[in-house]
């Protein structure tokens, strides 16, 4: 018989070794029992019906998109700071705005304001394809890395204007913006797809409205869905639309 001795600190390594992956796996589980709970509270109790919007609510994983110090709130019923002076919105605004474009697994979809890119991992988790666009390069390298390592095959991600959206891929069957311009965008009108939805905050920063525009006969209709605050859309020069 082989015996195999262990020197006192290769045993201080091993005991610390089980203690952070017993460590990890207790935090992964507080994190699912956080997210079960603002699906129930935050989302469906509110009114949010989509079984594909739940779904996909529960299955992305927030504090994925959220830096380390913010990860103990990341399932809370608030927006938080992702860096460059841009923020993750509140779980149920994304849940909200995701319901009102009636999505499934046939869906092409253009998002402008990729920002931590956890809008659009809840998007890819329902939609056939998706197109994102963050004016900042840091969020958008960051969000594409993020994105790839999550193992999601369905997005593409541009770093550019979103104001002009991405005519090479349009039209696009549903629009959603995440950032906030004073009037919709004449390229984003053009871009939706005849009976396509587009749900998008307009106004001043401090007077916005989200507002849902569907295309019928190549006219959009505009219906108003709740008050909003969301940051400014954006030109590349760090200029607000």
């Amino acid at each position: 018989m082989k015996w195999t001795y262990l020197v006192p600190g290769m045993i201080a390594f091993l005991m610390f070794s089980a203690l952070t992956v017993e460590a990890a796996s207790s935090s992964l589980q507080n994190f699912e029992k956080q997210r079960e709970r603002m699906v129930s509270v935050q989302i469906k109790a509110r009114g949010i019906t989509d079984e594909n919007v739940l779904k996909a609510m529960r299955r992305v994983e927030r504090h994925r998109f959220v830096d380390q110090q913010y990860r103990r709130h990341a399932y809370e019923d608030y927006p938080l700071p992702i860096g460059e002076g841009q923020t993750i919105s509140q779980p149920y605004i994304v849940a909200l705005m995701t319901q009102v474009l009636n999505l499934d697994d046939t869906k092409k979809v253009l998002e402008i304001g990729s920002g931590s890119g956890y809008q659009t991992a809840v998007l890819a988790e329902i939609c056939h394809s998706v197109y994102t666009i963050e004016v900042i390069d840091a969020l958008g390298k960051r969000a594409a890395k993020l994105l790839a390592d999550m193992g999601y095959g369905n997005i593409k991600v541009k770093v550019g204007d979103g104001y002009q959206g991405w005519e090479k891929y349009s039209p696009f069957d549903a629009i959603i913006v995440t950032c906030a311009p004073t009037h919709v965008p004449q390229a984003l009108k053009e871009q939706l797809a005849e009976g396509g939805r587009m749900i998008i905050p307009v106004g001043e920063q401090f007077a916005q409205e989200l507002v849902l525009l569907t295309k019928q006969k190549g006219k959009l209709m505009k219906d108003a869905v709740i008050p909003v605050r969301f940051v400014p859309m954006m030109r590349r020069d760090g200029k607000p639309y």
